[in-house]
């Protein structure tokens, strides 16, 4: 599958632009004990004109999926051959509880239908695909850990069943003070907002986060300009050029990731970026598609490294053909996928 555009939204802004900026900048503390999207980042008159009463979550989804059918320069407008497929662990909890709540407060009878028609799962990518006037097949997956690795499949699915050209697949969460309170009572929280994803800890530490991020696959055997992106193939690393971890502190243990550290490829991890969330690895996948597009290494943003593995300690110009992206969930169950360069 051949990415052909990226749409982003987190915590440092929107687009590419923001991504790459936040890579060449590195780690910064969050303003808060998590890291949050901004407002000023989910304010598009034009693009959200039909989603006035719309909650962060759909709005954070909708912006990430226009702006990667923008990066890819297609019209979809009318046609049936764009599937849309959103990835999340947790869908759009925020407004589920807001409307529980309610029910508490008023009643069933007299809570607000709005509400209740933006709790569901399926709300957001309803909303791309208003946005967007597409016609084609849509799908939220929620799943604890692998949601968006088993978007993937399912985009590949689609595509070779040939019920779809194209496929926007992509990932949202969002976070509030009922999660971060959760969090506090479940797993160890960085109090100095900083996620050390190579201590291999056997109880790490996270900083919840929140955002989205869309992907515009093809099935076209030519090769977009982001590269293509595998999710079977060979596990081994002869030439591969760089290892992107998933250590986020969300699934427990992470000293599981020491023997990938091992495996000889240089490694990295930019979660320390983008905060901890469960389909995190939609973001990590953006970070190596970038890498490969501008032929760029991006240095890790923290460095803390007591087991010496080979990290990417600087950015640097250099030639970049494949990366695989690699995630643990709460059972140690592997998920992984590789992205390999335009014209590698």
């Amino acid at each position: 599958m051949n990415i052909a555009g990226i749409g982003i939204v987190f915590n440092r802004g929107r687009g590419l632009p923001a991504l790459e900026k936040a890579l060449e900048e590195g780690w910064v503390p969050p303003t808060a004990s998590r890291y949050s999207v901004s407002d000023d980042f989910i304010k598009d008159r034009v693009i959200l004109k039909e989603m006035r009463r719309a909650d962060t979550f759909s709005k954070m989804a909708c912006l990430a999926a226009h702006d990667a059918v923008a990066d890819s320069g297609l019209s979809v407008a009318g046609k049936s051959s764009l599937g849309i497929i959103l990835a999340s662990a947790l869908g759009p909890y925020v407004t589920t509880f807001r409307f529980l709540d309610d029910i508490l407060q008023y009643g069933d009878a007299k809570v607000s239908p709005t509400v209740f028609s933006h709790s569901v799962h399926n709300a957001a990518v309803s909303y791309i695909a208003l946005c967007l006037q597409s016609r084609g097949p849509t799908l939220t997956i929620t799943q604890f850990s692998q949601s968006f690795y088993q978007a993937l499949l399912l985009a590949e699915a689609w595509m070779l069943e040939d019920r779809c050209t194209h496929v926007l697949v992509g990932s949202a969460e969002q976070c509030d003070d009922i999660l971060e309170y959760v969090c506090r009572q479940k797993i160890h929280l960085a109090e100095d907002g900083k996620i050390e994803p190579f201590l291999f800890s056997e109880s790490p530490k996270a900083v919840p986060g929140e955002g989205s991020v869309f992907f515009l696959l093809d099935k076209q055997e030519t090769s977009g300009k982001y590269g293509k992106i595998s999710i079977h193939g060979d596990n081994g690393v002869q030439g591969l050029d760089m290892y992107l971890l998933e250590c986020s502190g969300l699934t427990g243990d992470e000293a599981v990731y020491r023997n990938d550290a091992k495996a000889g490829p240089l490694i990295s991890s930019y979660t320390p970026l983008f905060g901890s969330m469960m389909s995190g690895i939609g973001f990590s996948c953006a970070a190596a598609a970038l890498m490969l597009k501008n032929q760029r290494y991006y240095a890790a943003p923290v460095q803390s490294n007591p087991h010496n593995a080979p990290l990417c300690g600087g950015h640097q110009s250099a030639p970049l053909n494949t990366i695989r992206c690699i995630s643990y969930g709460c059972h140690n169950e592997k998920m992984e996928f590789t992205l390999k360069h335009a014209h590698g």
